[in-house]
């Protein structure tokens, strides 16, 4: 949903923007193979025309751990084929949106986790995380995690994906993470039953974007 509102703003600026899920699990079967729902989504919003198989190199059925779901499925991460289809989006498109997987100590792949793969890239991080209690322990350790991989933090947005009520923590959250963090919160994302993410909510999206997230800050930092 966040790479979604992020990417339809920059398309609705008119900035030619490449999308890519580098490694997804829970795939769907279909006549051309495993699809990744959230890979579709994003080539959807921004109405892409580049390859699903690069959008999407690597994709397994099982919804689980990309390292646990590829042993299920007899398969590996093959993070060269990766490596190479980012390299053709990032000819492609000035901007890139790469959507990660779980969070950063995530296995891909033995002795490989999410933040190795962020580092391989090389893109600066945004972290989204949960919006209600919790998530300042949750969101200061992946900081931590983050800094000692040695990747650029370009903030957080905290994400009320559960569509619970407000409570007073998510009134302080933002204020108390980018205070102990060290960090620039860019916004909070309500939760909007039954929105879609296609091209045809592009707008939508974007409006969404510009009321709940500081977009003009979050493009420039």
């Amino acid at each position: 949903m966040v790479a979604c509102m992020i990417a339809a703003s920059l398309k609705e600026r008119g900035i030619d923007v490449g999308v890519m899920k580098p490694v997804a699990t829970g795939g769907r079967v279909t006549p051309l193979g495993l699809v990744s729902e959230d890979a579709e989504a994003l080539a959807s919003v921004v109405g892409s025309d580049d390859p699903h198989s690069v959008i999407n190199p690597v994709c397994f059925k099982p919804p689980l751990a990309p390292s646990v779901a590829a042993r299920m499925a007899q398969g590996s991460v093959d993070l060269s084929t990766v490596w190479r289809a980012f390299g053709v989006l990032r000819d492609r498109h000035p901007w890139m949106i790469v959507e990660g997987i779980g969070g950063l100590k995530v296995p891909i792949a033995d002795g490989f986790f999410v933040s190795d793969l962020a580092r391989m890239i090389g893109l600066p991080l945004l972290i989204v995380a949960h919006a209600g209690l919790g998530t300042i322990n949750h969101t200061l350790l992946t900081l931590e995690c983050a800094r000692r991989a040695g990747l650029f933090v370009a903030g957080v947005i905290l994400n009320g994906a559960r569509g619970e009520e407000s409570d007073l923590s998510e009134l302080t959250n933002a204020e108390e993470i980018a205070r102990v963090g060290a960090v620039r919160v860019w916004g909070m994302v309500r939760h909007v039953p039954g929105l879609r993410l296609d091209k045809d909510a592009r707008q939508e999206l974007a409006r969404l974007a510009a009321e709940q997230m500081d977009m003009d800050g979050l493009l420039s930092g």
